[in-house]
């Protein structure tokens, strides 16, 4: 399933502050701490504590908030299916970003050791 253009519109007009919530409660709820999931959010972005707290302060949408960020030359290696996406097979470059931002949280959700999310 390819995502389609409405998707992508949706995605533009996000901000990470509306997502982060959602990302605590998902892993806090499955026994994981808000401090692995800044580890996850780190890895990929290249903010510190402080960083993320000014992005979700400032409301950044998620094109700016990948702008700004360094991503992990081993972001690319984040493979397999999210929201019925496969992450390998999105096209647009923003949202392959935020979906893989996804996969990584799921993962820390699922249960998988960080030393295997962070690649």
């Amino acid at each position: 399933m390819q995502p389609t253009e409405a998707h992508h519109r949706n995605i533009v007009g996000m901000t990470f502050a509306s997502v982060y919530p959602h990302y605590v409660a998902k892993v806090e709820k499955k026994g994981r701490t808000r401090e692995e999931l800044h580890a996850v959010l780190t890895w990929l972005t290249g903010f510190s504590d402080a960083e993320i707290a000014a992005q979700i302060e400032r409301a950044t949408r998620f094109p700016e908030f990948f702008e700004e960020a360094t991503l992990h030359e081993n972001a690319d290696q984040v493979t397999g299916s999210i929201c019925g996406y496969r992450i390998e097979d999105i096209e647009n470059p923003l949202t392959r970003k935020v979906r893989i931002l996804d996969k990584l949280v799921d993962e820390l959700a699922r249960g998988r050791a960080l030393d295997r999310i962070l690649r």
